[in-house]
């Protein structure tokens, strides 16, 4: 299977959202909030594109999971990865998304990194680093992505507020 670092975001903010995108259903590119999102990301540091380098990773487990990642900004000098967010809203998400990115660059050499998450509307960033407890979460959680994915059926819906900024929310509550 082939885990990316949207699987990881996924997994923790919906199991329904990520089984949906693993079984080949995507809505980002119907989302104004995904789109709002990307134009942020555009907008927001433009000059980050000069001096920072965008990379992409992979690492295959001996369990057969091929995990993928793709950094927008990754400052290779001081070893730290840029993750421009819309919101705060998904914190957590967004920590685990670059802890996983921070774990694959660790599974191909590179030690010592650490993560800024950058909150351009409100004004805050985070720093993010990974500890040996969260490697053992990481693998769990690769895991259990992989039994999410071989359900028969989709989870049920989790009927949160967050439901309704979703990119999948339409196919959610059809009907309702």
């Amino acid at each position: 299977m082939n885990i990316t670092a949207t699987h990881i975001n996924y997994y923790h903010i919906c199991h329904r959202k990520l089984w949906l995108f693993t079984n080949g259903i995507s809505m980002e590119q119907t989302s104004d909030t995904v789109a709002d999102g990307k134009l942020l990301h555009e907008t927001s540091y433009q000059q980050r594109a000069d001096r920072y380098r965008e990379i992409e990773l992979s690492f295959t487990l001996t369990n057969h999971i091929s995990l993928n990642g793709k950094i927008d900004f990754y400052d290779v000098k001081n070893k730290l990865i840029h993750e421009t967010k819309r919101s705060d809203k998904m914190e957590t998400a967004h920590e685990w998304q670059v802890k996983f990115y921070i774990y694959l660059l660790s599974l191909n050499g590179s030690d010592g990194v650490k993560a800024i998450l950058e909150y351009p509307r409100i004004r805050t960033t985070k720093e993010v680093s990974l500890s040996e407890e969260d490697i053992q979460h990481l693998q769990e959680v690769f895991s259990n992505i992989q039994k999410i994915a071989s359900l028969a059926q989709c989870p049920e819906r989790i009927n949160s507020t967050i439901c309704k900024s979703c990119s999948y929310y339409e196919l959610c509550y059809v009907g309702d």
